[in-house]
């Protein structure tokens, strides 16, 4: 397989779907804030950066820097943005996944 064809890792393709739910609003802070709360997964900022930064590299995320604000002390916040080959990335991700899926029955047992 050849490595543009490589399957998504479970962070990145969850890193990806954050920044596809916060859109614009992408950044930091803001996709550490939407696992917690909507997957209840902590996450350290600096394992979100490197996986972003990751995700970049790879052609599947771009980036760029809003405007300093006084209130980050002149710092400006990075933005992130799915590109259309993060978004085919997932789609085919989600596929396998659906594929592998079919027929598979999860009971709960009890011991």
């Amino acid at each position: 397989m050849a490595d543009k064809e490589k399957f998504l890792g479970e962070f990145e393709q969850v890193v990806l779907l954050a920044c596809l739910h916060l859109g614009k609003e992408a950044y930091g802070a803001s996709l550490r804030q939407l696992l917690q709360q909507e997957i209840q997964r902590d996450v350290a900022i600096g394992a979100l950066y490197s996986t972003l930064e990751r995700l970049e590299k790879k052609g599947m995320v771009t980036s760029h820097f809003g405007e300093a604000t006084a209130e980050r002390g002149g710092k400006p916040k990075r933005f992130f943005e799915v590109t259309a080959k993060g978004q085919q990335s997932l789609k085919r991700a989600r596929e396998a996944m659906d594929t592998l899926w079919q027929g598979i029955s999860i009971r709960t047992y009890s011991r």
